[in-house]
């Protein structure tokens, strides 16, 4: 069963003219301005009061239809720091910056929704539509939420959605519990003694200690965690040397680590701070680790997850919506989010096909077949939890 979206035409024509706008003039964290200024005055346009100010470019636009209970929706406004190498009319016009996870295609579908629900009132009760800065790396829902988003926007639930081009269009994929991984980084120093390159002898070599380093890092996954559970350990930069016959005096690793249970997160920055203490101690070498804790993991709560995925099937139908799909090892702020009240992130199919490049990729563009249904989505939630019977 597929039901086409009730969403107006010309409202469909706004998402895409907002989508293509915003993907062509991509901002990245926290320096959404221009991105917090189309949000803004488009929802100011339908009518709906809006606050600005939180976590410096968030924008939260609130909508009441008499009493009753009230719900948030949040979508995210920043762009990637990569080149887009794609061709089409609303490429990047900054060079370095691109919408390269769909965030233009989250606040477009968000806003279409708003722009339904403003018209039509089919609820009552309260919509917050949170739009959110700096989802990529930065923790912009942790500000939004330290700074009082909920305190001055009071939510019985929160609700988010994410594109996914590996599940084909007209597909939702949720699961209660855990939905993506807790991230953390890592930086590791190694102190040596530098020395001539001819004479490896007289110093103490920071490069060799940094290549055993980072094969022992592998063990942890491999050894020290079952092979039933997830986890990451990754060295993502090497920085070491300026010449061809210098030993360094000092190499820096960093890297990610990712896990779907805190208990775990605990074991791999344990067994990380063991291997370079047992490795300084190998070799005569200061190998200092800094292990920071980043985003934890999203933990979709059981109800919210339910009537999340019966909103999705109110539009495509129970057996396109897949309730138990695997946790993914991205990670996602939303978190922070549903630390502080239930709700639950899903997944909306925008594949067309085997060859459509994977999101964080240079070719990569929101699929815009999918605005009509992703704002038909919010707007089913928001009539299910929202209900004027």
């Amino acid at each position: 069963m597929y039901r086409e979206p009730e969403i107006a035409e010309d409202t469909r024509q706004r998402m895409l003219a907002w989508r293509h706008d915003i993907h062509a003039n991509p901002e990245t964290a926290f320096e959404e301005h221009r991105t917090a200024n189309v949000v803004a005055n488009a929802l100011m346009l339908m009518g709906i009061p809006v606050h600005r100010g939180l976590a410096g470019t968030g924008v939260v636009g609130t909508l009441t239809n008499g009493e009753g209970p009230s719900i948030a929706l949040r979508a995210d406004l920043d762009a990637l720091n990569m080149t887009e190498l794609g061709e089409r009319a609303h490429k990047s016009t900054c060079v370095g910056k691109m919408h390269g996870c769909g965030h233009d295609g989250h606040t477009a579908m968000l806003l279409g929704a708003a722009d339904h629900l403003a018209r039509h009132k089919p609820f009552k009760g309260t919509v917050h539509f949170v739009f959110q800065p700096a989802e990529e790396n930065e923790g912009g829902g942790r500000r939004m939420v330290d700074e009082g988003l909920f305190e001055q926007f009071p939510a019985d639930a929160v609700y988010g959605m994410h594109n996914f081009p590996g599940m084909p269009r007209g597909q939702f994929g949720i699961r209660t519990g855990t939905m993506t991984a807790f991230l953390d980084t890592f930086e590791i120093v190694i102190t040596g003694k530098g020395c001539h390159g001819a004479m490896p002898e007289t110093g103490i070599d920071p490069v060799m200690i940094s290549a055993q380093l980072v094969n022992a890092l592998q063990t942890i996954v491999s050894r020290r965690v079952a092979a039933t559970d997830s986890a990451v350990v990754s060295v993502t930069q090497i920085h070491g040397g300026d010449t061809w016959n210098v030993v360094p005096e000092s190499v820096v690793l960093r890297g990610t680590a990712r896990t779907l249970d805190a208990a775990i997160q605990d074991r791999l920055e344990a067994a990380m701070g063991q291997i370079c203490a047992g490795m300084a101690q190998t070799h005569g070498a200061e190998v200092a680790l800094k292990y920071m804790r980043g985003y934890p993991g999203v933990v979709n709560t059981a109800a919210e997850t339910a009537a999340a995925a019966a909103a999705a099937a109110s539009l495509v139908g129970e057996a396109q919506v897949h309730t138990d799909i695997k946790p993914a090892m991205g990670s996602e702020d939303f978190a922070f989010m549903l630390q502080k009240r239930p709700g639950a992130y899903i997944g909306i199919g925008a594949g067309e096909g085997p060859n459509d490049p994977p999101i964080h990729n240079p070719y990569y563009d929101f699929n815009d077949r999918i605005l009509p249904l992703g704002a038909a989505y919010w707007v089913a939630l928001v009539k299910q939890q929202l209900s004027v019977a």
